[in-house]
């Protein structure tokens, strides 16, 4: 009976090591060579890369990103005609790897949209019985919101670097972020709304707070 136990579990453990290598044979995927993509940098525009640290310069400003997490290649090209481009290259990468050639362009466009034309988020009030009074202060760089659900605490947030916050002149009930970077735009945005979460209540019947509404930029509403 021992050996016929152990005969088995001889059997299962060859049946488990051919499962184990057959899985392994699948996760064996092809690596590209080479992977590069290519964007076209606007007049008006200067980048600077050093070490992975890319610096966007523009008419509003310069923004900053550091890339080093990232193993791709940046480097700044000039064509024939006198066009200049950003080229990132993936050496030997995996479908991730190249993946983030397509990520890292689009924060670089993100970049070179906020020192060109700046992003503006617009927030509403919503209220059902007690409207919700908001001061700004700190010279635009803050806001305190007064009498949410009639309580009388009064909840301050203070804006993220370089974001601006004003009350709308055209629109009741209405806020207006503005920046150059869109993640410390509407990351404030998420500031402001979670100060204003309705708590131990149905949320799905009390929907006071505030909200984003909409999202865009400065220059085209200008």
């Amino acid at each position: 009976m021992y050996l016929h136990s152990e005969g088995i579990r001889v059997r299962i453990r060859e049946v488990v090591l051919l499962g184990k290598s057959e899985r392994q044979s699948r996760k064996q995927t092809m690596k590209t060579i080479l992977s590069s993509e290519t964007m076209n940098i606007p007049e008006g525009v200067s980048i600077k890369i050093h070490a992975k640290v890319i610096e966007v310069e523009g008419p509003r400003g310069k923004l900053v990103r550091d890339f080093k997490h990232l193993n791709l290649d940046f480097q700044l090209i000039t064509e024939e005609d006198g066009k200049r481009k950003l080229k990132i290259d993936a050496w030997f990468g995996s479908r991730k790897t190249s993946a983030a050639i397509r990520t890292a362009l689009s924060h670089v466009e993100n970049l070179i949209t906020g020192v060109t034309k700046g992003y503006r988020y617009k927030m509403r009030f919503v209220y059902a019985h007690f409207p919700i009074n908001a001061s700004i202060t700190n010279s635009n760089k803050s806001i305190e919101i007064r009498n949410f659900l009639g309580e009388k605490k009064v909840r301050k947030v203070d804006m993220l670097d370089g974001v601006s916050v004003v009350r709308s002149e055209k629109v009741k009930d209405e806020l207006v972020l503005d920046g150059n970077d869109i993640e410390l735009v509407s990351r404030s945005c998420a500031l402001i709304n979670q100060k204003c979460h309705v708590k131990n209540k149905d949320i799905r019947k009390f929907l006071d707070g505030i909200y984003v509404s909409e999202k865009g930029t400065i220059l085209e509403e200008e």
